[in-house]
């Protein structure tokens, strides 16, 4: 049997021998069993430095426990190649990458900083408005230059005045649903108005009656809402500021005249007379043959009831007093209504303009109003200078109607509710034309640009309580987590922004 010999030739011998005595063994750290191969070589100091790497990228990665071999790996189904690992994902997660590249939060999801602010949004207590001064520039913010450059982004002060004045709106529904009959047989009594801005007084409880009835057996069948036929019915009020500071802040004395939407058949049915009729003349006007307006505006607006004056003529009247016991002070008219109620507000400034020879400057703050009469109409109320500022929703049907041979008249504010984080894309009507929802929308708005502003501090209270439906889940699913109800939120008192 012969010897098997080294291969190595002869020649090359020296040369392996003095690589051999250059070659150093290390351990490596995934097989730890090496290190019981030789006692004699030393090992010890590259492990250590292993050991050190180690530690420092657990430090790193900021591992608590060590990862379980039981496990089972995450697994990805692919419909063309069936069920396949993914591998790497322990690391990945231990890289914590959403700390540099931070996501969006999942939809049924919300970080504790919001969270925390619709807490702050929907438990807020009732506060005033703020107390910023106007100043001298009063005139420009009543809209003596129609608002230019106020508009878009829309001014801070501006925007306050408009939730203000919506706020007297909110006073003059809340004071008619709480006692909305009136006696057919006698005069009625002063409305009581719950002013959310108390340096403000009411000083005459206004009335609109319909030209049109209902028959009698309609009482009989419901005679628990009679009120929703009766021909005259309290819509509005006058209020007067009397607080010296709040004077002093807005650089006059104003004149205020709330009026609330369609709330009675009878007033339901006057929108409906969309025909269009001449406006009859008055003591300081004559007869203008191309101006004409809506036929069932103008009938509530001009009709008297068996106990109570015309709207018209009982406006006319409380204005031309207190004008004449405000003389020689610094004065305006603001006239704010919503739906039905901003239609009237335009055919009560037109009148209120020419009612007196030192008429004060007369504005108008509409929310939600439809068009109210022709395109010559439009032309009156300009050249008498009423100036008049619609807020208008782009998803208000109401606003478009009545669509043919109408205008609208004076400068438009548009908001959208798409643009509200709270409110769903595709709300319904009735949403869309709420006075709150309008108000909420008016309080984040802040461009064209960027339409809701992140700061917007309105209570959601009254929102999700009117609401709820065109609130979107994710926010009333977290009212009830956090425990709260908008319904005792809103009792008592209307919210107001901070």
């Amino acid at each position: 049997m012969q010897l098997i010999t080294s291969t190595i030739p002869p020649q090359n011998l020296t040369g392996f021998q003095l690589c051999q005595s250059s070659f150093k063994y290390q351990i490596s750290p995934l097989n730890p069993s090496a290190a019981k191969i030789s006692n004699s070589r030393k090992t010890a100091a590259p492990f250590d430095v292993t050991r050190r790497h180690l530690a420092n990228l657990d430090k790193l990665l900021k591992k608590t426990d060590p990862p379980t071999m039981l496990e089972p790996e995450p697994v990805h189904k692919d419909p063309n190649k069936g069920s396949i690992p993914i591998k790497g994902k322990g690391l990945l997660q231990d890289l914590n990458l959403a700390r540099i590249w931070p996501g969006r939060k999942a939809a049924e999801d919300m970080s504790p900083k919001n969270l925390n602010r619709l807490h702050q949004l929907l438990s807020k207590t009732v506060e005033y408005s703020p107390k910023s001064s106007l100043g001298q520039r009063w005139r420009e913010y009543h809209g003596c230059n129609n608002w230019s450059g106020l508009l878009d982004p829309l001014d801070e002060n501006l925007r306050r005045e408009v939730v203000r004045y919506g706020e007297f709106v909110q006073a003059a529904y809340q004071s008619f649903y709480s006692n909305p009959a009136t006696s057919p047989n006698e005069a009625p009594l002063p409305h009581h108005v719950a002013l959310l801005d108390r340096s403000y007084k009411v000083t005459k409880s206004l009335y609109a009656t319909a030209s049109v009835g209902l028959p009698g057996w309609v009482d009989e069948v419901a005679p628990d809402i009679s009120w929703m036929t009766q021909r005259s019915s309290w819509v509005g009020y006058v209020a007067v500021c009397d607080d010296r500071r709040e004077i002093a802040r807005m650089g006059r004395r104003d004149i205020v005249i709330a009026l609330r939407g369609t709330a009675t058949c009878l007033e339901w049915a006057e929108n409906f007379r969309a025909y269009q009729i001449k406006i009859p003349a008055d003591n300081n006007t004559t007869t203008d043959e191309d101006s004409k307006v809506e036929c069932g505006f103008l009938s509530l607006y001009k009709t008297a009831g068996a106990h109570v004056k015309s709207l018209s003529e009982s406006v006319v009247e409380e204005i031309k007093r207190l004008t004449e016991l405000y003389r020689g002070e610094t004065v305006s008219i603001t006239v704010t209504g919503h739906s039905l109620g901003a239609a009237l507000a335009v055919l009560m400034a037109d009148e209120i303009s020419v009612c007196s020879p030192e008429i004060p400057p007369v504005a108008v703050f509409s929310f939600g109003g439809p068009r109210v009469g022709n395109k010559s109409f439009a032309n009156r109320i300009e050249s008498r200078n009423v100036k008049v500022l619609r807020i208008v929703n782009s998803q208000d049907v109401i606003t478009q109607v009545p669509p043919v041979t109408y205008s609208h008249v004076g400068t438009e504010l548009r908001v959208d509710t798409k643009m509200s984080p709270y409110l769903k894309p595709n709300a319904d009507v009735a949403c869309c034309h709420d006075l709150e929802a309008y108000l909420h929308l008016v309080d984040g708005f802040l461009s064209s640009k960027c339409p809701f502003r992140p700061n917007a501090k309105r209570s959601l209270a009254r929102l999700m309580q009117d609401q709820k439906g065109n609130v979107k889940k994710l926010y009333m699913s977290k009212v009830k987590d956090l425990g709260l109800n908008p319904e005792l939120q809103t009792s008592g008192c209307l919210p107001s922004p901070s």
